[in-house]
């Protein structure tokens, strides 16, 4: 099996809003803010094929599927399809990809399902074979949102995945189109249900898996937030989330399970580690992955 970081349209949000509970002063020593306090944000998301037989990718990225107005409103900066541009560079088509897990349905994180913006056009899916794989819970919310997150979802995409007829919502550690080949985590921090996909490594150790690949999400977004303390202003449930984290964290460094950014615009993978302190960092950082072996 080889993996692949694809990147998709990239974004420049507020921040504060990004480091919701750090000063202004700590956040900028990591992430540069522009004139309007915007930072830089990838979109990326990870492939990896043959999976359990199957082409599989994690998340689309936020896709080009705003109209002019509302992209200039989410700081999206490409107008063209970047995730479609970066699968066609690794040599796929989107008729390739069997399988597309979501962690969530936030538009920044599925909107890349949807094909590019055109003026008159329904929203339409890209991925004309694959099989949606989407928590139960978190498909529940998407369904019926909050006030507090109703803007983060993208109203017709529920009903779109649906009418494909290949829609599995998982509940528990596997699912039926993955088997044991990918192993779901759940955090409720961010948004209710998030899956976290941890794609399986090739040693056991005490009946346990090592070696993996997880994907984080919005969990941790990318390098500064695996500081614990650390969280976003859009998170639901702050202190639930640095509890989740920690935890998370303490499983991934035991078993040495690599973390995989989706916002981090200068690292896709690293290595969890932990100083005399307890304080969570990264090591062996890297920018992209190119048909990497897992257990590379």
């Amino acid at each position: 099996m080889k993996l692949w970081s694809l990147l998709g349209n990239s974004q420049k949000l507020d921040g504060g809003a990004m480091f919701g509970n750090a000063p202004r002063a700590m956040w900028a020593k990591w992430a540069q803010p522009d004139a309007q306090n915007r930072i830089d944000l990838a979109c990326r998301a990870l492939l990896a094929s043959p999976l359990n037989g199957k082409t599989v990718l994690f998340e689309a990225g936020i896709g080009a599927f705003f109209e002019p107005k509302l992209r200039e409103r989410y700081g999206v900066v490409e107008d063209r399809h970047v995730l479609l541009d970066s699968l066609a560079a690794a040599g796929f088509k989107p008729e390739d990809i069997d399988v597309v897990v979501l962690s969530h349905l936030h538009f920044d994180h599925a909107g890349g399902l949807l094909a590019q913006w055109e003026d008159g056009q329904p929203p339409r899916l890209v991925f004309p074979n694959a099989t949606y794989v989407v928590g139960r819970e978190h498909w529940e919310r998407a369904l019926q949102p909050h006030p507090r997150d109703r803007a983060s979802f993208i109203p017709e995409l529920p009903a779109l995945i649906e009418a494909t007829g290949r829609l599995e919502l998982v509940e528990g550690a596997y699912s039926r189109t993955l088997g044991d080949s990918v192993r779901f985590h759940f955090s409720s921090g961010h948004t209710p249900g998030l899956m976290l996909a941890e794609i399986v490594g090739p040693e056991t150790v005490d009946g346990q898996p090592h070696g993996g690949v997880v994907f984080c999400a919005d969990l941790i977004p990318g390098r500064p937030w695996v500081h614990v303390p650390i969280t976003m202003g859009y998170d639901r449930n702050a202190e639930l989330l640095i509890d989740e984290k920690k935890d998370f964290l303490a499983d991934k460094l035991a078993r040495n399970v690599h973390l995989f950014f989706t916002h981090d615009p200068g690292c896709a993978l690293a290595q969890v580690t932990r100083d005399e302190k307890g304080k969570f960092g990264t090591t062996h950082e890297v920018a992209e992955l190119h048909a990497r072996a897992l257990a590379a």
